[in-house]
């Protein structure tokens, strides 16, 4: 869904980047009470992770394919307010290395893929923790429907930016049936990418999952073949073991979706560039600031083999993003170090 430059106006795309600059500057001061120890590390991590399953577009109907918004993953794993900036992120990255959404547009791709999915499905899901058992089962069922629910409603808040910013006359509730019936579609798959990937995380480390705090789980270790409570001096450095491997094993699966996976994807348009080519609404299409970029498609330029083009360009996004982001999440994390810290006071005082 990510919009391209010339489908909104001038004026609206102005107040969509003060909108998400805004909600850059609140994620900013919220994501110092998300982020400690366990969460700075794996929020650069799910930034790049994001990146890798947006690659993947999948089908959802005659010659039309979608992909992972993110918001919903994100709020779910490491935070909303996190969750806004690991989104952020991506998308800034693919708009400046990729060609991927307008840059004038950047504003409104935050607006919409960032905010209003992680507010709308984060809202959504601690309303059904709160209704169902406290168990982990709860935790997967609640992240399916806020994330499938989250994909209409981004599509929903891009049909109401075009209504008052739409550079093209096309009638919108043309745009709004169209735009939410293929996005209810897509949510099915964002739905179950999403309960899939924290249901993985909740059943190695429920304790990294900022959506499940509070279920609590002794940690285990394998004695002769048993699983046994493990020791009070042993737990911590049994999580600290397996924080790690969960961090490993996610980077390995982002590499190998954006490295290799990703040259399976479908190839239709997705949800909105059909629509936009269906209903007109890419009339005004503006050709991209940085299509000239070595990586513009998500190819490497000169590399001619489509196969080892788009697998490079994939690893790279991953790990531009990943250095990225967990360097904004330390960032903010050593921000909140230094604003909880101690203040000696002199002497006397």
């Amino acid at each position: 869904m990510h919009v391209p430059d010339g489908f909104i106006n001038a004026p609206v795309s102005a107040v969509t980047g003060a909108v998400a600059a805004g909600a850059i500057a609140v994620s900013l001061r919220g994501a110092r009470r998300e982020l400690d120890e366990k969460t700075a590390p794996l929020a650069g991590l799910v930034a790049a992770f994001i990146f890798a399953v947006q690659m993947l577009n999948f089908p959802v109907a005659a010659g039309t394919s979608g992909h992972l918004l993110g918001g919903a993953l994100a709020a779910i794993l490491v935070g909303p307010f996190t969750g806004v900036l690991c989104v952020s992120v991506v998308l800034l990255m693919q708009g400046i290395l990729f060609a991927d959404g307008g840059l004038t547009a950047l504003g409104v791709n935050i607006t919409d893929m960032a905010l209003v999915t992680t507010v709308v499905s984060y809202a959504l899901f601690r309303g059904l923790v709160k209704m169902l058992p406290r168990k982990r089962r709860s935790i997967t069922v609640a992240a399916f429907v806020s994330a499938l629910l989250s994909v209409p409603a981004a599509a929903l808040a891009f049909t109401l930016i075009y209504a008052i910013g739409g550079t093209t006359d096309v009638a919108i509730s043309k745009v709004a049936t169209a735009m939410i019936g293929v996005h209810v579609l897509i949510g099915i798959g964002e739905a179950a990418i999403t309960a899939l990937t924290v249901g993985a995380v909740i059943a190695v480390r429920p304790d990294l999952v900022y959506g499940a705090r509070g279920l609590q789980q002794r940690l285990k270790l394998r004695v002769n073949g048993e699983l046994v409570d493990a020791p009070t001096a042993a737990a911590p450095v049994a999580a600290r073991s397996s924080h790690r491997k969960v961090w490993i094993t996610g980077l390995v699966a982002s590499l190998v979706l954006a490295g290799f996976v990703s040259f399976y994807a479908s190839a239709s348009p997705d949800g909105l560039e059909k629509v936009a080519k269906d209903k007109g609404i890419d009339q005004k299409a503006e050709q991209h600031a940085t299509e000239d970029s070595p990586l513009a498609g998500y190819g490497v330029r000169d590399i001619s083999d489509a196969r080892i083009s788009g697998g490079l360009a994939g690893v790279i996004g991953v790990g531009v993003t990943i250095v990225a982001g967990t360097g904004v999440f330390w960032a903010i994390r050593r921000r909140r170090t230094a604003d909880t810290s101690p203040v000696s006071l002199p002497e006397g005082v």
